[in-house]
């Protein structure tokens, strides 16, 4: 998996469980399919636990420790109902 991205394996991924949802195909299709599908499943999980150390990382104080905060949407970036930026 070679110059895999996330969005590009979570994309491969919806379309695995498209096809084995949908069906019709043969039991070594499917099994090789899903067998592609936990790949992929396992290359995602990774990339996020690699994310989560990265936050992890930047939200330790001075001293190390992690200051947890909760998590406000409108404070993310995103555009409130005003039109504001947060």
């Amino acid at each position: 998996m070679t110059n895999l991205t996330f969005e590009k394996a979570l994309a491969d991924l919806e379309q695995i469980v498209a096809k084995l949802e949908k069906g019709g195909i043969s039991l070594n299709e499917s099994l090789a399919l899903f067998e592609k599908g936990v790949k992929m499943a396992r290359f995602l999980r990774g990339e996020l636990d690699k994310a989560e150390r990265k936050v992890e990382i930047l939200l330790k104080d001075d001293k190390g420790n992690l200051k947890a905060e909760a998590f406000d949407a409108a404070d993310a970036g995103g555009t409130g109902e005003d039109g504001g930026t947060g």
